[in-house]
């Protein structure tokens, strides 16, 4: 998944435990080589290639669902989260330390927009050729309530699943207490904003922090704006807690991409959040 990985188990049998531990891993590693947008071998980068020539390709049940998943985003968030802008990765190498030249983002833009593909269980049409998918908002956090799920069918009842601070929780540790879980600042990672305290549920932060380049005191996330081409810069992190992991992640990013309207967005979801913005203001409640 490109980061660090935890899984914490409690049982009484040791063996059940190894059982549990193996099967969670095991799936998180198959959806990493099916999603991966960085491997030739992947799902994902075949899906990719079809979109290149402007192709139609059929899809499984499994990845039509993360589709339709990626769809009710897209719709949600007012077309601000959408799977399509992983072709602005092209433009933008975060490796490099600097920002590409405008004109090349400007026109990567023709070839972004959910709008731009033909979705229909279980063919998935590129009329326009060139495009790319990045399920990456979503597979991680989906890989996590997925080695949730095959921990307490496994017969683990406490425990918690961590994947680049996506945590799905399978149960509270030994005797019902809830886990801590600090929520890091965005600027500082030494320090925290806050912590929550999790029985049950998950939590997922997004943020300008993860992956960035700050060029000539200027901060350039790689979260992207897919109708501008150019990271969002109203809010520095966002927090969310929720039943399912792939839902507090997708609501994470979507605050973020809603930029001045990400905080009363939260607000406004119900779901339980906090966020920090660029000045250091910050607001929400995780409490439990």
């Amino acid at each position: 998944m490109g980061t660090s990985c935890e899984l914490q188990l409690f049982a009484e049998d040791p063996a059940q435990a190894r059982r549990a531990a193996s099967r969670a891993i095991a799936d998180v590693a198959r959806l990493e080589a099916r999603y991966s947008r960085y491997r030739e071998s992947s799902f994902l980068s075949e899906i990719n290639r079809v979109a290149g020539r402007g192709g139609a390709i059929a899809v499984d049940g499994e990845t039509a669902a993360l589709l339709d998943y990626a769809a009710s985003c897209h719709r949600e968030s007012e077309g601000l989260f959408d799977v399509t802008s992983g072709v602005l990765r092209r433009a933008w190498r975060f490796e490099r330390g600097e920002p590409p030249d405008a004109r090349v983002v400007e026109a990567l833009l023709p070839r972004v927009g959910w709008h731009r593909l033909v979705w229909a269980r279980p063919r998935l049409e590129f009329p326009v050729a060139g495009m790319e998918l990045d399920l990456g908002g979503v597979v991680k956090e989906y890989a996590a309530d997925r080695a949730a799920a095959l921990c307490r069918e496994a017969g683990v009842a406490s425990g918690l699943v961590n994947l680049g601070g996506d945590i799905a929780v399978i149960g509270p540790r030994p005797g019902g207490a809830p886990w801590r879980i600090g929520i890091r600042h965005p600027r500082d990672p030494h320090a925290l904003v806050t912590s929550v305290e999790l029985r049950s549920g998950a939590l997922a932060s997004s943020g300008d922090y993860a992956r960035c380049i700050v060029h000539e005191g200027q901060r350039y996330g790689h979260i992207l704006n897919p109708r501008t081409g150019w990271p969002v810069r109203h809010l520095a992190s966002a927090s969310v807690a929720a039943e399912l992991c792939v839902v507090a992640g997708s609501a994470a990013t979507i605050a973020i991409l809603h930029e001045e309207r990400g905080a009363d967005w939260l607000g406004r979801s119900g779901l339980p959040s906090h966020w920090v913005d660029v000045h250091g203001a910050s607001g929400g409640s995780l409490a439990a």
